[in-house]
């Protein structure tokens, strides 16, 4: 595990930066895990789905589907690839457990359901 501090902010993640506590997650947090994967700000667009996907994965413990993410935010239906390029980057930033192979690869658009 390592420690992050940025700008007061003290988090720790795992070794390839995902936040290691859940409850550890705050708009600061937010903005510390969007530097580190890049992403310089984070409007109210970009906060919009980040806290859709952190809603969506307490109640059901899954990955939302990126085609209702948009909807879900009022967004265009492309949000998540014009907002962050790669989905991966929107759900670490949004502070949750790093995915399995599958739900990568469906993310990715590399595979499909059984």
């Amino acid at each position: 595990m390592r420690v992050i501090e940025s700008e007061g902010v003290r988090i720790e993640v795992d070794e390839e930066g995902y936040l290691v506590n859940l409850d550890d997650w705050n708009d600061s947090v937010a903005v510390v895990l969007a530097r580190r994967e890049g992403i310089g700000d984070l409007g109210r667009d970009r906060m919009d789905v980040i806290k859709f996907m952190r809603d969506y994965y307490k109640q059901y413990k899954a990955f939302p589907l990126l085609r209702g993410v948009c909807r879900r935010v009022h967004q265009s239906k492309d949000c998540y690839s014009e907002k962050f390029i790669d989905p991966l980057k929107a759900w670490k930033i949004a502070g949750l457990p790093k995915p399995d192979e599958h739900v990568i690869s469906e993310m990715r658009g590399e595979g499909g359901v059984g």
